[in-house]
């Protein structure tokens, strides 16, 4: 795993054996990064890497002009390792890496985001629930967009906040904006 692009271009991303997390391919990375360079500018934008696991899209957004990155995740090998990625890659001072579950992190968080990635396993039980508490709650910018990765066979085109998705084998990715007008 590594970045594709940008200032830390061909840097390693550490990882772990852990089969507890399931990173981002770089097919999927790549054209996610594609789609979203069409869509913003990524200086200075504010991400939250939610289930960051190995923090490969968080980083790959750093590398690309990003001001901060927020990485959440519940193992205690994802935070080791991304703390060493930050730390090799010489960005401590333009990260936080906070080692709590996603639903925590949620209710506690007053900051506003430019950039939300959200990768929770496949297994999570209530995607609704986590889209409402990130886009229905106040913690996207004006401008803000939501990326969940997901199985292929669930749908969300009936959510309020739904802008597309992009189909690769058995994973998706639905984009989620926030709504003008709303909190």
């Amino acid at each position: 795993m590594q970045i594709l692009a940008g200032t830390y271009r061909g840097q390693k991303i550490t990882s772990t054996s852990s089969r507890d997390i399931r990173p981002c391919s770089s097919r999927v990375k790549k054209s996610l990064f594609d789609t979203l360079a069409a869509r913003l500018d990524f200086d200075t934008l504010v991400v939250l890497d939610l289930f960051a696991g190995f923090g490969n899209l968080g980083f790959e957004a750093l590398s690309r002009g990003a001001g901060f990155v927020y990485f959440v995740d519940l193992h205690a090998g994802s935070v080791r390792a991304l703390q060493d990625t930050a730390t090799r890659l010489g960005v401590s001072g333009e990260v936080s890496i906070l080692k709590t579950d996603a639903q925590t992190f949620l209710r506690r968080c007053r900051d506003r985001f430019d950039l939300v990635f959200c990768d929770p396993p496949y297994t999570w039980h209530d995607y609704d629930s986590l889209v409402e508490g990130i886009a229905g709650s106040g913690l996207l910018s004006v401008d803000g967009l939501l990326l969940v990765e997901h199985q292929a066979d669930r749908d969300f085109r009936d959510s309020p906040y739904y802008l597309m998705h992009k189909e690769y084998g058995m994973t998706k990715v639905t984009f989620f904006q926030h709504i003008q007008g709303g909190q």
